[in-house]
């Protein structure tokens, strides 16, 4: 379900019966109008008198969409412009979100409407009010339809057949509960988080698991947990004596012990939902195997190729330092991400996996002259379209053809507005993967950049340029060393000239490498594009 359609289930009673009322005097109702960041001003598809009211979606504080309808101010967040039947949005007020659809009622002249009494209070209104109720349950029940099929939204026995797929069903009342108190190691200080579905057994092997995540603070040396039998002891069996439960199944550092001071008794009630998507998803996350098989496996899940790994148990040549993991992989760019992520999802906790490629990394960096006034977002969307273009491009490549820049150039000529502002090169600067060394220290790299970016003696900005460095929430798409390589730059008699570039006579030419080829990967940062005017 989209942004669009999400919008529209989740309207109010009072927008339903609005729309309602606004057809049945023969108004248009919920006009689709697409949303572009870089125009205001919106044509009605039909004369109009008046607009009742426009609706769509807006951005949150966390700059995300919103979820529920917003309804728009009149002369606040738009002005309806009777003379060419046109809506205008007002720059400094509440605007849509970006490429979302805003929905627009209005009245046209001369309907002849057979009905045009919609006041509170008459036949038309009630009977309308009544229609809309029915229609508002109708959606309410379809969202809840949507929800059910989350683990996090899902409730009662939705949960359960959301749940049922990895195997997990609802613990009932025949499961007995207790509690479990874990006990502190005398050399352990600090906070111990006891996570939820630890399990802990008797001598007899009758094995319990938490029910809550619970955390033994600084200070306190015994915490007590809820338990519930496990599938293994059902009914009578869950029921154990006092300190009977002497040990944990996995080892947690900073718990000396564990035990039970009471008894064990028979449930009087079922899991809960909030227990039983603990549970699942507890039981997701032990799926995962952190092994050079499973690696293998989530590569060729990705649709990639596994050509190479280096581990520090690999035959000589073919080894890693000790907690790290090379892969050498073969991929198209466009899926670098994915496959980088499946692997860092993948490996074991604490063990550094790099993933690299025969990638030839391309940096095209551009200018624009723009001839019609853009606003500061309107630039931005415009580059972004830009890099979406070439990068469209790009990903149409195979492994070792050649990048053209003239094909490049008619990519991004698709766009109007960056047709009309001349677009051309100023420089390509091209680099080659060192799949020997990737250097795969993404964060190490992008502090000693931060750092040299810094005047000398200028304590204040060495500092927030750390922090920037530090708290960046934007990952590097690719991590590997490189090799700056101009030579892949061909022109017409060899490496290409300055003049050459600025006229777009030129070709990427991935290196010759026997069998294994060479695949161009554009990496491109909206600083890479120059606007003038505008």
């Amino acid at each position: 379900m989209n942004v669009d359609t999400l919008s529209l289930v989740q309207r109010s009673y009072a927008d339903l019966v609005d729309d309602l009322l606004t057809a049945i005097v023969g108004g248009v109702v919920n006009e689709p109008i697409p949303f572009d960041i870089k125009q205001l001003r919106y044509a009605l598809s039909q004369p109009a008198t008046a607009v009742r009211s426009i609706k769509g979606t807006i951005v949150g504080p966390d700059g995300l969409p919103l979820p529920e309808v917003h309804v728009f101010q009149a002369n606040i967040d738009y002005v309806f412009s009777a003379s060419d039947a046109s809506v205008v949005w007002q720059p400094k007020s509440t605007n849509p979100l970006d490429e979302t659809t805003f929905y627009v009622d209005y009245f046209r002249p001369n309907t002849q409407s057979p009905l045009s009494d919609i006041n509170v209070g008459g036949v038309t209104r009630t009977l309308t009010e009544a229609i809309g109720r029915e229609i508002a349950t109708v959606y309410r029940e379809i969202y809840n339809a949507y929800l059910s099929g989350f683990v996090d939204t899902a409730q009662g026995q939705s949960l359960d057949y959301v749940v049922s797929i990895l195997g997990v069903a609802r613990l009932g009342a025949e499961y007995a509960t207790g509690l479990a108190t874990f006990l502190r190691d005398p050399a352990s200080s600090g906070n111990v988080t006891i996570p939820d579905g630890t399990q802990v057994a008797t001598a007899k092997r009758i094995v319990f698991e938490t029910t809550e995540l619970r955390t033994l603070q600084q200070g306190q040396q015994r915490l007590d947990v809820p338990i519930r039998a496990t599938a293994t002891a059902k009914g009578p069996a869950g029921v154990v004596a006092a300190g009977s439960i002497v040990a944990l199944e996995v080892p947690i550092a900073g718990i000396a012990s564990v035990t039970n001071f009471d008894a064990t008794v028979l449930g009087t009630a079922p899991e809960s939902d909030v227990e039983l998507r603990a549970r699942a998803k507890a039981t997701l996350q032990g799926l995962g195997m952190a092994t050079l098989a499973a690696l293998a496996r989530a590569v060729f899940d990705e649709r990639s190729t596994l050509q190479e790994v280096r581990d520090p148990n690999g035959a000589p040549g073919k080894t890693s330092a000790p907690g790290t993991v090379l892969l050498l992989v073969s991929t198209q760019p466009a899926r670098y991400g994915s496959v980088n992520a499946r692997i860092q999802e993948t490996r074991a906790a604490g063990v550094l996996a790099t993933v690299v490629a025969r990638y030839v990394f391309v940096t095209p960096r551009m200018a624009l002259t723009l001839t019609a006034p853009l606003t500061p977002a309107g630039k931005l969307k415009l580059v972004g379209q830009l890099i979406d273009a070439l990068q469209a491009y790009a990903d149409t490549l195979q492994a070792g053809d050649p990048a053209d820049a003239q094909k490049m150039l008619e990519a991004i000529n698709k766009i109007p507005e960056i047709k009309s502002a001349k677009p051309h090169f100023l420089d390509v600067i091209t680099a080659k993967a060192d799949i020997n060394d990737p250097g795969a220290q993404p964060l190490v790299e992008a502090l000693v950049a931060a750092v040299q970016a810094v005047p000398p003696g200028d304590a204040a900005a060495l500092a927030t340029a750390i922090k920037t460095a530090l708290t960046s929430d934007v990952a590097p798409l690719f991590g590997e060393s490189r090799t700056a390589d101009r030579s892949l730059v061909v022109g017409k008699s060899g490496p290409a000239t300055d003049a050459e570039i600025e006229a777009g006579a030129f070709q990427i030419v991935p290196p010759s490498d026997g069998n294994n080829k060479w695949s161009i990967a554009l990496d491109m940062q909206r600083s890479d594009v120059q606007m003038a005017g505008g």
